[in-house]
């Protein structure tokens, strides 16, 4: 088995002062190159930290981190930079699109900062496979809700991740656009063959992936295939 991502006795401690908030605890999985898994649990119960943690945004107490054969928490932050934007994708639910810089401009810059040449073509294909191609030239603030999800979508996938990471990815968008950009979400994945990792409260969406981690009080409390009850 080719593991791409790998937890073992892994845990997050926040320090106040003299006090001590434990987020994670415990936390051992594996996750196959090519996979689509989903994080699901209640509000606090530590799955966007965990998902920093995969992505090496912010690093482990304890325990090991390792992500396509690296041990994250040996890395420098400037190590832990270059391996984001070598092998990690993002989506979050807030689309964090730069607001200064247009659709394509938006796609564009995971190729610019790994030094990628003749980048316009790629950008523009990928806006085009997200029905985006004649915006192209909008802002955020032009776009809908929905459309911004897109562009993050085309950007996601610009720099051909081996992983991403999609927090809350329907969160802001309503019940009509939620599916239409999960739909282009699988479909992207399928074609490029990334491992994807979504944490999300939409069962719905979850269960669309193969395979379901549900924390709980900063505990895995249950890892099944796609089909388990979930609820």
């Amino acid at each position: 088995m080719n593991n791409i991502l790998r937890l073992q006795n892994v845990g997050k401690i926040y320090q106040s002062g003299s006090n001590s908030l434990t987020v994670l605890q415990d936390v051992n999985f594996s996750i196959e190159a090519g996979s689509t898994v989903s994080i699901v649990g209640p509000s606090g119960s530590g799955k966007t930290t965990l998902l920093g943690l995969c992505a090496g945004l912010d690093r482990a107490s304890n325990g090991i981190v390792e992500l396509h054969g690296t041990e994250l928490n040996q890395l420098s932050e400037d190590q832990l930079a270059a391996v984001r934007n070598e092998h990690i994708g993002f989506i979050f639910q807030n689309f964090q699109l730069m607001p200064t810089l247009t659709a394509l401009e938006n796609v564009m810059v995971p190729l610019e900062l790994r030094g990628e040449k003749n980048i316009k073509p790629r950008a523009l294909d990928l806006l085009d496979k997200v029905g985006l191609a004649a915006r192209s030239h909008h802002y955020p603030t032009q776009l809908s809700g929905g459309e911004q999800q897109r562009v993050s979508l085309a950007r996601a996938f610009s720099n051909r991740p081996k992983i991403l990471f999609a927090d809350e990815p329907t969160g802001n968008l309503d019940a009509e656009t939620s599916e239409k950009v999960v739909k282009l979400l699988f479909d992207l994945n399928r074609e490029a063959g990334t491992t994807l990792v979504v944490v999300t409260h939409d069962l719905d969406l979850a269960a669309k992936t193969q395979r379901v981690i549900r924390v709980k009080g900063g505990r895995i409390i249950q890892d099944a295939p796609a089909g388990a009850d979930i609820n």
